[in-house]
């Protein structure tokens, strides 16, 4: 499995980048996309390292947050076949505290490419997106100031219109998560795969005792993890010291597993 970053907080090669996450990812039996970041700039990227979107068989966003999600139009422009795996809530109106909208562009809707996953559904050769709405967290993350609209009113976030993505290929397990919203231990808990891609929501945590005490607990499964994003590069290198299998994953770089 190839897995290329189009686009993360950060560049370490040259490429501009923003705050979001895309990932391009080959497999022996298909391509794929994760997630498309905050607006065109992912596809922008991949034409810059030489990836076709359009040879995408399939997309998935993780959730329904703009910077996740605010690229899919510009991919249903590039890709006039693959269809989009979500999660049936992601149009739910979503926002940071109040005022901010950080939803998705409801009108895309009616594309006639998206297709909502459901709790469960398998979507590929060995290739399966999870809901995991009823399952049960071993700890509460809360909602880190991040509101819904449920039944006409406003509400903490609950984000049951997060979604995983888990791959299999040559007996390993591989997690895809973008935000890890319900949080990264629990998603640990439920899945305990061989490799963990994806972001922590971590980056406005303090570095504390808490947070190394999270490294620990990651570090107690013999799992390879390669995050950025929302996990905070401050964290990331907290946590680095205190994690034996820990990487970062930078805009334009590609990993091999």
């Amino acid at each position: 499995m190839k897995i290329t970053a189009l686009l993360e907080n950060t560049s370490a090669c040259g490429l501009p980048a923003e705050h979001g996450l895309s990932l391009f990812v080959e497999m022996e039996s298909c391509r794929f996309l994760f997630d498309m970041g905050q607006t065109d700039l992912f596809a922008k990227n991949a034409e810059a390292l030489g990836i076709d979107l359009n040879a995408a068989d399939f997309a998935v966003l993780s959730h329904g947050h703009y910077d996740h999600g605010g690229g899919l139009r510009a991919f249903l422009a590039l890709n006039d076949h693959a269809p989009v795996y979500m999660n049936r809530y992601a149009f739910e109106p979503h926002y940071n505290g109040t005022e901010k909208y950080i939803g998705l562009d409801q009108s895309l809707q009616a594309s006639g490419r998206i297709v909502f996953a459901g709790e469960e559904k398998r979507i590929a050769e060995g290739i399966t997106v999870y809901g995991c709405i009823s399952a049960p967290k071993i700890m509460d993350f809360g909602s880190s100031g991040l509101n819904m609209i449920r039944d006409g009113r406003m509400a903490p976030e609950d984000f049951r219109h997060e979604q995983y993505l888990l791959a299999e290929e040559n007996g390993k397990k591989i997690l895809f998560s973008g935000c890890s919203h319900r949080g990264i231990l629990n998603i640990m808990h439920w899945f305990r795969p061989d490799v963990l891609v994806g972001g922590f929501h971590l980056s406005k945590h303090p570095l504390d005792e808490t947070l190394a005490g999270y490294a620990k607990a990651l570090d107690a499964y013999p799992t390879a993890y390669y995050t950025g994003h929302c996990t905070g590069t401050e964290q990331y290198r907290f946590m680095k010291e205190r994690m034996r299998n820990l990487h970062y994953l930078s805009t334009g770089e590609t990993i091999g597993i």
